[in-house]
């Protein structure tokens, strides 16, 4: 992600265990991520920013999209996860993708992109519709931007009597989100963004991944994001490490899904896309 002095606090931290947890979020996710830049009209021989690289994922996902006559630079401001990023592209075979360490509102990067893709770094910027525009300045004449976010304000709808973990779940996670400054409704946001930042108006989408069965590779990702976040989680006061025992976490809302024949969704995600005048 991309951050300056009154962005919000990466509510995920900066650990190896967060580099494995955010390829994990990927598998997850990938399949909305891939079908929502194909839509937004992503396509062989395009040079593309993009923004929050992370551990690599969307980049590499772009990579593959706009395929060996197109570009990817993928920018973030955390140096140690673009060289896991920029080993996993050359583990892939990857040649048309560079990572720059840096705030990709403030790096001198051109402004001859085709398009600009993110995903969930819009929800970490102090003020999202600004760093848009922003970034928008780095698109050429008919260049596409299309940003994928969280929005964590549907999670209240989902309480439900028969999981008591899945409930305190979701409020100890809007509790770090919002105590930490982040955007937690930043999915439907993104209209607001889009159209504050002078772009027009998006396409827009909204998924979640639903999970039941017992092998659901959910139940880890999870744990593991709660493993991430359990620092934040207790320095609010949010929650205890013992109250959540992350250990036995994945099996313990794995029991209460096959237990109450309710399924644990995901934190939903939004996406949208806009195409600038030619």
């Amino acid at each position: 992600m991309n951050e300056s002095r009154n962005d919000a606090t990466y509510t995920m931290g900066r650990t190896e265990g967060e580099e494995e947890r955010l390829i994990q979020q990927s598998q997850l996710y990938d399949a909305v991520t891939r079908r929502f830049l194909k839509e937004a009209g992503l396509s062989s021989g395009m040079k593309v920013l993009d923004i929050g690289s992370g551990a690599g994922d969307v980049a590499l996902t772009v990579a593959e999209l706009v395929g060996p006559a197109g570009a990817v630079v993928g920018v973030d401001v955390n140096p140690a996860i673009l060289a896991t990023a920029q080993a996993r592209a050359q583990e892939a075979g990857f040649t048309n993708v560079e990572f720059i360490a840096g705030d990709a509102r403030t790096l001198d990067l051109g402004n001859d992109f085709d398009a600009l893709s993110g995903r969930l770094v819009l929800m970490y910027m102090a003020d999202p519709a600004d760093a848009l525009k922003q970034l928008a300045t780095r698109l050429r004449p008919g260049g596409i931007a299309a940003f994928q976010e969280a929005d964590f304000t549907p999670y209240r709808q989902m309480y439900h009597p028969e999981t008591p973990l899945a409930n305190k779940l979701i409020d100890w996670a809007l509790g770090v989100f919002e105590r930490s400054g982040a955007h937690s409704d930043m999915g439907f946001g993104l209209y607001r963004a889009f159209v504050e930042a002078g772009l027009p108006e998006p396409y827009m989408h909204f998924e979640s991944p639903v999970g039941g069965p017992e092998s659901w590779a959910g139940y880890q990702f999870v744990a593991n994001s709660f493993r991430s976040m359990l620092p934040l989680i207790e320095e609010y006061g949010i929650a205890t490490a013992e109250e959540v025992d992350v250990e036995t976490l994945a099996e313990r809302v794995r029991r209460e899904v096959v237990t109450a024949k309710r399924p644990f969704a995901l934190p939903p995600h939004v996406t949208a896309w806009a195409q600038l005048a030619s």
